[in-house]
């Protein structure tokens, strides 16, 4: 009986392409990615044909948009036969002061069609310049024994929250829960229809919601919620998600990648966004890899949106004044994010077709008052946090600031302009953002015109047919 619905899933899912047999499988190479700031290593854990067809575009096979640190090419015959650029959790870690003192390793998969002779899989680093360059290189045979091949164990869970059409020539979204107990499930269903509701309410996401498929899984906990050491509450939560990520108390993430695989292989799927259940605001997103969110904070909305904008788009934060893990870099050098710019060439600015007339490089904004708000803001914070206030507190301290920064831009009489306004990717000074605001920069609800430009450009690589 359990195979008899498995096979009706995967017919309903693939009807003009799994059923007919044109979809090849899906494959998935697992390695570790050990090192520190000055080593860095690659070793194979395991090749895997996942259980449901590939989801992907077969007719764009080489990545054009390019915005991750890393890029993958599956190589048969001496020929690219797929690529595609993303970014990892170690690309990141490697950039915190713990990287000069230890070694880590870190678990970590890429997915592609199933190649039906030995390939070779080659992965490339961004050096000088952001090009890319070789630094591991691996030959696999599909045929060996010991490929594999994984059960679509939680197939009965998906739920399908927004349907649009097959999943090759659409954008598959998996909202995974986790930290929702069995008696939790319909709750999580409700907040997964609600953000859904939410992204297709913000552009460009709203005029393109007919090009994307939006899944639903939460395998059931056995205690509600994830961990946040700060706190001292840990949870085994299936995803394993949990705060305080590289020691940041509103960073999400989860390092257990296996884990969240072997979950995720039983849906069709392009893109990850995990949602805790949890209220303490917090979230990450990681290019090509997921996106996170606390489902049940009061700007869940903005940080389901904002943290799919990294992981769909390789769009960079444009805040500076928080507190992060990351070390700032030794030179200013163009980011190859698609929204934040050095200023190094002017006359060439990455987005000058959007630019508003006669907009002055670098562009005018309340840049001072802003500071000196934010950064007394940003105390404010660490003070409440550490002094482990309620969440209603913490969100009126939010709502302050927010309203604080909105009327300050209000009366700039820059928004809307697009120019080149200093402050962004973490730093005050040397690189800029496009406009004075975005829902990349504050907990604004609108994306600037860059943004907005970058995130259509990823979708039609998943849904235009060539």
């Amino acid at each position: 009986m359990i195979k008899l619905r498995l096979a009706v899933f995967l017919c309903a899912l693939y009807a003009t392409s799994a059923c007919a047999g044109d979809a090849p499988a899906t494959m998935r190479v697992d390695y570790f990615h050990s090192g520190n700031q000055s080593t860095e290593m690659f070793s194979l854990d395991q090749v895997v044909i996942e259980p449901l067809p590939w989801t992907g575009n077969m007719t764009q096979p080489i990545d054009r948009t390019l915005r991750g640190k890393y890029l993958f090419e599956i190589v048969s015959g001496g020929e690219i036969a797929w690529s595609r650029s993303f970014s990892s959790i170690y690309g990141e870690w490697e950039t915190t002061g713990e990287a000069r003192k230890i070694n880590r390793s870190f678990h970590e998969s890429v997915r592609f069609p199933a190649q039906t002779g030995t390939f070779e899989l080659a992965m490339k680093k961004r050096g000088p310049g952001n090009a890319f360059e070789e630094i591991w290189r691996i030959e696999l045979d599909p045929s060996d024994v010991l490929v594999h091949r994984e059960s679509a164990m939680y197939a009965d869970e998906v739920v399908a929250i927004h349907e649009s059409g097959d999943a090759a020539t659409k954008v598959d979204l998996l909202l995974m829960g986790d930290g929702y107990t069995a008696a939790e499930h319909d709750a999580f269903i409700a907040k997964a229809k609600e953000l859904t509701h939410i992204l297709f309410s913000t552009s460009p996401f709203k005029e393109r919601s007919d090009d994307f498929n939006i899944w639903a899984v939460a395998p059931a906990a056995a205690q509600s919620g994830v961990s946040r050491p700060s706190t001292g509450t840990f949870r085994d939560s299936p995803i394993a998600a949990t705060y305080d990520a590289f020691r940041s108390e509103r960073y999400i993430l989860t390092f257990d990648n296996k884990a969240m695989r072997r979950i995720a292989s039983s849906a069709p799927y392009d893109f990850i966004e995990i949602l805790t259940n949890t209220e303490v605001y917090g979230g990450g997103g990681i290019y090509g890899l997921f996106s996170t969110a606390a489902a049940n904070s009061e700007w869940a909305p903005y940080l389901f949106v904002h943290e799919f904008g990294h992981h769909f788009a390789g769009l960079a934060d444009e805040y500076y004044t928080s507190s992060v893990a990351y070390e700032a870099p030794a030179e200013i050098t163009e980011p190859y994010e698609p929204n934040v710019t050095a200023l190094l060439d002017p006359d060439n600015l990455k987005w000058k077709h959007l630019m508003t007339p006669n907009t002055p490089l670098p562009t005018p904004w309340p840049k001072a008052r802003y500071e000196e708000h934010s950064m007394a803001y940003q105390q404010r914070r660490r003070e409440m946090r550490a002094a482990n206030v309620s969440e209603a507190e913490m969100n009126a301290l939010f709502r302050y600031t927010k309203e604080y920064v909105e009327t300050l831009f209000d009366q700039s009489g820059q928004n809307g302009k697009v120019g080149a306004f200093e402050g962004g990717n973490y730093q005050a000074e040397g690189y800029y953002r496009s406009e004075q605001n975005c829902l990349m920069f504050t907990r604004s609800e609108s994306f600037c015109a860059v943004c907005a430009e970058a995130i259509g450009k990823v979708i039609d690589e998943y849904t235009l047919q060539e």
